[in-house]
């Protein structure tokens, strides 16, 4: 039974003023105050230049594990969310070093980094041991993934220009960072990782010529804005069964039986917020949060004030779940239980390569940032638009890595790649209510400190077969239905 956390009366209360954070300066690890408020400046050092706000940065060792044998999948699965509390234990212990780390500039080198090395090590020697036990091939040199680093948020990992192989992303590969411990109880975001989408110009570029034999149809599902507050901080197909395994919440639409032990079974008995109840589908994706000095219900709990995510939660003022039809061909049935994830958690310290997320401000919906927060103008509204892949391999519903098994279309030609056919493309546009000002963001990884690059999206296909062949045929015949 998916866990529920309903909306409970806030209590006002004002953010922390300062918090601590990791701080690169004079060749060594320091600490130093940085201001709870993204709109204000950051503390100086002592010679008046700005502290560059630094986080923790380690290898994804998931990435790199793109075939896992289906006897070590469970086991890989759980090491892999077992790197993730460590990298958020660590990031608390960073948090909260503030004092010792001031005396002692070796402190975050020696107490901090090299133990979560050492522990890293451990599960990643586990992880290889389990693949070649079972009969497989762990990657090459996967024992030089344990070393995690401090670093700037700004500091040079740059992107592959748009880094989401439809041509959607402005992708500079600049994750921003002014040297303010911004909000989020000081761990982000900041001032620069916000823009005033008027001075954006328009990016959207051109789409693929469509072809003859184009699936030009659209299909609309209805399944509302979680207004009944289902939320979690699972995320079944990274971490399944495993408590807290993305350390962000999640607003659910949809299926309502998704948490971190649902299973296909699980998932097709559930109940959905889908108007057609054909489509018992999970759409989730992070929750955004206002600050506005008052806590939300999970203000002291795991995935929420723990993880260092704090601030009310927005309740969308609309969802779209579209499905599009491809460029240059019919598509096929999307198989049920097929996993979807588009953009990536972990963008901040991976690099933009998968990320795939869009920001913009209705009216505006020419001017797409990936990289940046909107700032939209009186009467405009905050948009998110995720344009999931639709190429699959035709043969599995996820992956070790759960990305190789789906693929973008070619931004130029539409095509999928060889080996790959196409299936209904799921676009995803969320709209919230927020002020034209710096206070709101996603949940995020504490290490990620709530970069708008970061922002993703999931999603589980659970249409019966005959509502999906009547999507799959709606599109096919370039028509319109809902």
């Amino acid at each position: 039974m998916a866990r529920t956390r309903k909306r409970r009366p806030s209590t006002a209360r004002r953010a922390v003023a300062a918090s601590t954070a990791l701080v690169l300066g004079a060749g060594a690890l320091v600490v130093a105050n940085v201001y709870a408020a993204a709109q204000e400046p950051a503390p100086t050092d002592g010679d008046g230049t700005r502290p560059v706000v630094a986080t923790i940065d380690c290898p994804d060792v998931g990435n790199e594990l793109t075939e896992v044998p289906g006897a070590a999948r469970a086991g890989v699965d759980g090491d892999l969310a077992t790197l993730d509390g460590q990298i958020t234990e660590a990031y608390r212990r960073l948090a909260a070093s503030r004092d010792a780390a001031a005396r002692d500039p070796r402190f975050v080198r020696d107490d901090i980094l090299t133990p979560l090395n050492d522990d890293r090590a451990v599960v990643i020697e586990r992880i290889r041991l389990q693949i070649s036990r079972s009969g497989g091939r762990p990657p090459a040199g996967i024992d030089s993934l344990a070393t995690c680093t401090g670093r700037s948020p700004d500091a040079g990992r740059p992107g592959n220009g748009n880094g989401n192989g439809n041509g959607n992303g402005n992708g500079n590969g600049n994750s921003g960072g002014n040297g303010s411990g911004g909000g989020q109880a000081g761990n982000g975001p900041v001032a620069a990782d916000y823009v005033d989408i008027r001075s954006v110009r328009a990016n959207t570029g051109r789409l693929p010529r469509v072809q003859r034999n184009a699936s030009r149809g659209t299909f609309t599902t209805r399944c509302g804005t979680n207004r009944n507050g289902l939320f979690n901080s699972d995320n079944v197909i990274v971490a399944p069964g495993v408590r807290n395994g993305a350390h962000h919440m999640h607003d659910y639409v949809g299926n309502q039986a998704n948490d971190a032990f649902a299973d296909d079974r699980t998932l097709a008995r559930g109940a959905t917020t889908c108007r057609n109840q054909g489509d018992r589908s999970s759409y989730y994706w992070p929750v955004l949060r206002v600050q506005n000095g008052q806590d939300e219900a999970d203000a002291g709990a795991d995935g929420g004030g723990r993880d260092r995510n704090v601030g009310k939660i927005q309740t969308p003022s609309s969802v779209t779940l579209e499905f599009v039809g491809n460029p240059r061909s019919p598509v096929v049935a999307m198989p049920r239980f097929l996993r979807i994830i588009t953009g990536d958690a972990k963008a901040l310290t991976n690099g933009t390569g998968n990320a795939n997320a869009s920001w913009s401000c209705t009216g505006f919906e020419d001017r797409q940032l990936k990289d940046k927060y909107p700032l939209c103008p009186s009467g405009s509204r905050v948009v998110r638009t995720f344009r999931f892949q639709s190429c699959w391999d035709g043969r599995n519903t996820d992956s070790a890595n759960h990305r190789t098994h789906v693929a973008f279309v070619d931004p130029r030609t539409g095509a999928c790649p060889s080996g790959f056919r196409a299936v209904p493309q799921l676009v995803q546009r969320i709209v919230y209510d927020v002020a034209p000002r710096r206070n709101f963001a996603i949940d995020s990884f504490p290490e990620q400190l709530h970069k708008p690059v970061t922002d993703h999206g999931d999603f589980i296909n659970v249409f019966d077969r005959q509502l999906m062949q009547r999507l799959t045929q709606c599109l096919n015949r370039g028509q319109r239905c809902s």
